[in-house]
C-alpha cells in the first residue's frame, strides 16, 4: 500500500460488487431503510406544523427530499463513527440514532433536550453516538470532522469520519483546505456532498466553476457518485467506500439528491421554475423506495405498519418535549461566563 496519495484517484468500487447477502436491495433491508426515511420525513413534517405555530425558536432548514442520504450513509457506519453535519442536519441526526425524544426537546429549547436546549435545530449534537454537530457556517463542519479523523488515526482507531457538506459549500476554501489534509496525511474521513443543485437562492453552477469530481482528483482523493434519492443505491455505495476509507484513506461520495422545501422553512421560493417544482414527487426518496419494495413483494400493508410505528414514536417524542421545562437562565450563564470571585 502506497504511503501517499497517487496524482490521479482510484475509481472506489462500483456498488454492484457488494456480496448480495449485504445489498440493500433484500426485503428486510430495504424495509428497514423505508422506516429510516419515513421517519425523517415524518420528524420534520411535524416540525413543520411546530414551527408554524410558533413552538420551535429560530429558523429550521429541512432536508426533506434528501432522506435517503442521510439513512443510507449511516447505514454504512458503526456507533464508534462520527459524523459533522450541516445546517440542514435533522435527518443526519436521526438517522445516526440520537434519542427521537432528545431531539424534539432540544428544537422546542427544553432543558431535557440534548444539548439542554440551547443548540437548536442548527447546532443538536450527542457525542455518545457520534454525532459531533450540525452548524450553521456553512462547510464548517468539514474541519471538525477532519479532526475527529485525525483523532481515529492516532488513537489506532478503526473508525472513521464523515462529512456532509452540500454542493453550495464548495465555494468555501476550508472544503479544498480539508481534501489537501486529508489526502496528505491518508485520514480515514469520508467526504459526503448533498448536492442538491441549490446554493441558498442560486442554482449551483452559478456559483461553481468545477466540478466536484474534478476537485477530488486534484488531491488524489477517489470520487463516486450515486443517485441520492435511491436509499438502497446510497446504502450500497456507502457501504463501499466506507470500507474504502477504513482501509485505504479518504473518499468522496456525491449523492445527487432533490432539495424540496426552500432554503429555510418560510422561503418562498419565488426564484424556482414553478415547473421544476411540480415534477419533485417523481424523484421522492419514499416514493422510490415503495415501488422497489413493491418489486420485491412487499406489499402497502406492510408499508402502512411501519408508517404507524413511526407516527407512535414521533407522537411519544413530541408530547415528552412539550412536558419539558425551560432552561435555566443562571446554569445557561454559569457556561459562559466565570463568576469573578472564583477568579
Amino acid at each position: 500500500m502506497k504511503t501517499k496519495p497517487s496524482p490521479k484517484p482510484s475509481p472506489a468500487p462500483p456498488a454492484s460488487a457488494a456480496p448480495e447477502a449485504e445489498r440493500a436491495n433484500s426485503p428486510a433491508r430495504l424495509l428497514e431503510l423505508y422506516g429510516q426515511i419515513v421517519l425523517i420525513r415524518r420528524a420534520e413534517e411535524r416540525l413543520i406544523a411546530m414551527f408554524a405555530d410558533g413552538e420551535v425558536p429560530g429558523f429550521i432548514h429541512l432536508s426533506i427530499g434528501q432522506e435517503a442520504v442521510s439513512a443510507g450513509v449511516m447505514s454504512a457506519l458503526t456507533a464508534a463513527d462520527t459524523i459533522a453535519s450541516t445546517h440542514r442536519g435533522h435527518g443526519h441526526a436521526i438517522a445516526k440514532g440520537l434519542p427521537l425524544d432528545g431531539f424534539f426537546a432540544e428544537l422546542l429549547a427544553r432543558n431535557e433536550g440534548l444539548c439542554r436546549g440551547r443548540g437548536g435545530s442548527m447546532h443538536v449534537a450527542d457525542m455518545s453516538v457520534g454525532m459531533l454537530g450540525a452548524n450553521g457556517i456553512v462547510g464548517a463542519g468539514l474541519s471538525i470532522a477532519l479532526g475527529s479523523a485525525l483523532a481515529h488515526k492516532r488513537l489506532g482507531r478503526t473508525a472513521v469520519a464523515v462529512a456532509f457538506f452540500g454542493d453550495g459549500a464548495l465555494a468555501e476554501g476550508l472544503v479544498h483546505e480539508c481534501m489537501n489534509m486529508a489526502a496528505l496525511w491518508r485520514l480515514p474521513l469520508l467526504f459526503v456532498c448533498e448536492n442538491n443543485g441549490w446554493s441558498e437562492f442560486l442554482p449551483s453552477d452559478k456559483q461553481i466553476a468545477f466540478k466536484l469530481k474534478d476537485l477530488a482528483a486534484a488531491y488524489g482523493i477517489p470520487h463516486t457518485s450515486v443517485d441520492g434519492n435511491d436509499v438502497a443505491a446510497v446504502a450500497d455505495a456507502a457501504a463501499e467506500v466506507v470500507a474504502a476509507v477504513r482501509s485505504q484513506g479518504p473518499v468522496v461520495l456525491e449523492c445527487l439528491t432533490t432539495r424540496v422545501r426552500g432554503h429555510f422553512e418560510g422561503d418562498a421560493q419565488k426564484y424556482r421554475d414553478p415547473a421544476e417544482t411540480e415534477t419533485l414527487s417523481e424523484r421522492d426518496p419514499l416514493r422510490i423506495a415503495a415501488r422497489a419494495l413493491a418489486r420485491l413483494g412487499i406489499g402497502e400493508e406492510s408499508l402502512e405498519a411501519v408508517r404507524a410505528r413511526v407516527e407512535e414514536r414521533i407522537a411519544a417524542a413530541v408530547a415528552a418535549a412539550r412536558a419539558g421545562t425551560d432552561p435555566d437562565f443562571m446554569a445557561a450563564k454559569a457556561d459562559v461566563y466565570t463568576p469573578a470571585e472564583a477568579l
